[in-house]
């Protein structure tokens, strides 16, 4: 097997354990076609050897790991961007905490396992999870949400550097040997793109829906509709999308500036006939709040911005039938 990084090394022994058993690792670095022919898949798109190309989509679904529950979760959201920047982190934090504070049980899996933020955002860093009987990962509490991290497993200064399969592998121990308590929700707060983790969520678990974050600004609305269409293509319902960062209003002069554009995302919901869930201004004291460890719906919470959350989370809600 692949040794890991040095780093790991310096982990409790249990958590080195949870990470690398039946890690399946090539020895050394191998092309695309001979990882593929490791693990069983001579012809992974059953192209035939000669002759017309069957159907390749009934192909390849027929060689897709079939889907299973998270034990003890009732419904999952996965909340995405597909682009690195626009909050998303931040707004899966803030949605968690307002769904708990609403009478919701609900879980926050930090999914990105190169760049971490839940720590950080939940004042969790340097806490490490325990392992249960099983051999499960104890989730960490904060605020009166459940949350499991990459970034609980790995130092906060130290970086990953796994290719595709051990990133899928440390992706199912995080879907599915984590101890989560009875939850109504787990939500999701994938990575930027539409790489391995997205696509082994969609494939591994049933998703009740996807939320979208988009800036105003033409680029990040580019790559939130690939990651839109994305989600469609594995059938994932749409529960709409969040415009962040929209406006900011001034406290010294009284304007309000569009910073990253006007109302891009409420144009691009209206052109592809989906929700716009929410609208959060740009604002330097959510800013504050996620560094400090203590997000907005925590720290302010009769504020405007947590307000903002707070009709993002009742609407993502009653689309999802929890109230």
């Amino acid at each position: 097997m692949q040794q890991p990084a040095s780093a790991l090394f310096r982990l409790p022994a249990h958590l080195r354990t949870f990470l690398f058993r039946n890690a399946a690792v090539p020895q050394r670095y191998l092309s695309t076609s001979q990882c593929l022919r490791a693990n069983g898949h001579e012809n992974p798109l059953g192209l035939p050897r000669s002759g017309t190309p069957p159907n390749i989509a009934a192909r390849m679904k027929r060689g897709l790991p079939e889907k299973r529950a998270i034990p003890n979760v009732g419904r999952v959201v996965a909340v995405s961007s597909a682009k690195g920047g626009v909050g998303k982190s931040t707004l899966a934090v803030n949605l968690a905490l307002a769904m708990a504070r609403s009478g919701i049980s609900t879980g926050l899996l930090d999914t990105d396992i190169y760049g971490p933020s839940v720590p950080t955002l939940l004042n969790l860093e340097g806490l490490e999870p325990e392992l249960d009987p099983n051999n499960r990962l104890v989730p960490l509490s904060a605020y009166g949400v459940k949350a499991m991290s990459m970034g609980f497993l790995v130092p906060q200064d130290n970086t990953i550097a796994w290719r595709g399969l051990m990133v899928q592998k440390a992706m199912n121990q995080l879907l599915f040997e984590v101890a989560w308590p009875k939850l109504d929700l787990l939500i999701l707060d994938l990575p930027p793109g539409t790489g391995d983790v997205q696509l082994t969520i969609a494939q591994s678990i049933e998703l009740s829906g996807a939320v979208i974050v988009s800036t105003p600004q033409n680029l990040a609305l580019r790559d939130a509709v690939r990651g839109l269409d994305l989600f469609k293509k594995v059938n994932v319902p749409i529960l709409g999308m969040v415009q962040n960062m929209s406006t900011f209003h001034c406290s010294e002069c009284g304007h309000k500036h569009d910073i990253f554009g006007l109302d891009g995302a409420r144009r691009k919901c209206d052109e592809m006939g989906i929700e716009l869930l929410g609208d959060i201004p740009l604002h330097s004291r959510i800013c504050v709040d996620a560094d400090e460890g203590k997000p907005t719906v925590v720290a302010d919470p009769h504020g405007p911005q947590a307000a903002s959350f707070r009709e993002i989370a009742a609407k993502v809600a009653t689309a999802l039938q929890l109230v």
